[in-house]
This record gives structure tokens, C-alpha cells and sequence, in this order.
């Protein structure tokens, strides 16, 4: 059985048999020390703090995984 993914109520094209309800995947993640104090020192000069953007892209994906397998 395969799961579409979508954030509304519709898919075009597609019946929609039944709606079971929200699914829910929360991931919370720390970052090595290291890296938090270079995301520190970066916090000063300005700019995007790569290791934050890359751990935030790791916990999107490790919640789309466990929202999938929930559903």
C-alpha cells in the first residue's frame, strides 16, 4: 500500500476514499557543539548558518518518514 502525501483534503484526479484524521511527525535535534559555536560566531557577521538550514532540511525529513509510517 502506498501513501500520497498532501496537505489538503483533495486530489485532483484522485477519489478520496476516507480521511482517517491528522497524522503528526515531530522531530527535536541538537547539533554537535562544535558546529553551534560556529553557528554562534556566524551569528555575528551575518549571513545563512548552514548548519542550522541543514539540520532543520534532517528533522523535516526524519518527521515526513515517521508521518508516513504513522499513516
Amino acid at each position: 500500500m502506498s501513501v500520497v502525501v498532501v496537505n489538503t483534503d483533495f486530489i485532483p484526479g484522485k477519489e478520496v476514499v476516507a480521511v482517517l484524521g491528522i497524522v503528526k511527525g515531530n522531530v527535536i535535534q541538537a547539533k554537535h557543539l562544535g558546529n553551534d559555536i560556529v553557528a554562534g560566531f556566524r551569528t555575528f557577521v551575518g549571513g545563512e548558518i548552514k548548519e542550522y538550514t541543514e539540520m532543520m532540511s534532517e528533522a523535516r525529513e526524519i518527521a515526513l518518514k515517521r508521518m508516513t509510517d504513522k499513516a
